[in-house]
């Protein structure tokens, strides 16, 4: 059970699973899963001041290759959302103006609003605050200060508009703090709808009975102790390398805190998305789902999965995936 509690950032990827003798129905593990999970909200907190104006500015400025300092690269380069992609790189870390490649993998922005934290360490406290860390960034979009940034964006006619829009009533809209802050309403409008929420919603064929039996696995042996809530986590931090240490030099959450006992910890990832999201862990280092899945269970519970138990919980995470984005 200690182990359970203690599990990390993709304890329900590694679960060490056992068949149940007695098989249950789709309703049963509905009431079951709801009780863990729930569905997304039609909103994300904070939109209740979003404006169509406002949303428009952001997504103006998630696209803008403006907010870099050689105009280079957007928001959309590491987090990208055109070809109907899933708010990721798919790259194990991501490069940034000047081609210099971070340490950490990029974290998708499809339900981030929902997250308790942005950032892998939880540096940031919402979407509002995580938007200004990038363009200040040495190594990824590499502003030098808020003013070269809010000097840039008011010579350019649109954005004078747009800001004026997007915060009427101010006697000057164009500020870096109002530009995260349209970023972060064009962010909260990124919410996925997918077929297992078709399947709480009462859709008993929503899940093919693989995922199903996933499910079933995935609710019985404690998965859910990090991965609750709407979003299957992204509500706290877990030590990555739990039993057998995961070979990294990055100290997550502790760079952040100082405090003891954060070493190693990292921002459970959400897992809405997590068959489009890859590669996987802070760094980036593991590419396939179902490997991923094995290599957690040996590090997080010091058990070697058998075949069917990766393939039911890799089946499961299908299923977690944006109808939209989903591959047909």
């Amino acid at each position: 059970m200690k182990t359970r509690i203690l599990c990390t950032a993709l304890l329900a990827l590694t679960a060490g699973l056992v068949v149940q003798g007695a098989e249950v129905t789709p309703a049963e593990l509905r009431a079951k899963a709801l009780d863990f999970f729930g569905v997304l909200p039609d909103k994300m907190p904070g939109s209740e001041h979003d404006t169509p104006a406002r949303i428009e500015l952001g997504r103006q400025l998630y696209f803008d290759n403006r907010l870099s300092v050689n105009d280079s690269q957007p928001c959309n380069t590491c987090h990208r959302l055109d070809e109907n992609r899933a708010g990721v790189d798919n790259e194990p870390t991501s490069g940034g103006a000047f081609n210099k490649r971070g340490d950490r993998n990029s974290p998708t922005t499809l339900n981030a609003g929902f997250h308790f934290a942005q950032f892998w360490d939880g540096r940031a406290e919402d979407l509002k605050e995580q938007a200004k860390g990038p363009v200040l960034n040495s190594v990824e979009m590499a502003m030098p200060d808020e003013a070269t940034v809010v000097k840039k964006l008011k010579a350019v006619a649109e954005y004078r508009q747009g800001f004026a829009k997007a915060f009427p009533g101010t006697p000057d809209p164009v500020t870096y703090d109002h530009m995260a802050e349209a970023i972060a309403a064009f962010e909260r409008t990124l919410i996925t709808r997918d077929r297992f929420d078709d399947f709480q919603k009462g859709d008993d064929r929503a899940l093919s009975a693989a995922e199903l039996k996933g499910l079933d696995l995935f609710l019985s042996v404690g998965c859910t102790t990090c991965h609750n809530g709407p979003v299957l986590g992204a509500n706290s931090f877990q030590k990555v390398g739990l039993i057998h240490p995961y070979e990294t030099k990055d100290l997550g959450r502790f760079l952040v805190t100082q405090e003891e006992g954060d070493e190693y910890r990292f921002k459970v990832p959400s897992l809405r998305n997590v068959v489009l999201t890859w590669p996987y862990f802070h760094d980036g280092k593991q590419t396939d789902l179902r490997d991923t899945t094995i290599k957690m269970a040996h590090m997080q519970l010091d058990r070697k999965l058998e075949p069917a138990e990766a393939d039911a919980l890799t089946a499961l995470m299908h299923a977690f995936t944006d109808k939209a984005r989903a591959k047909k």
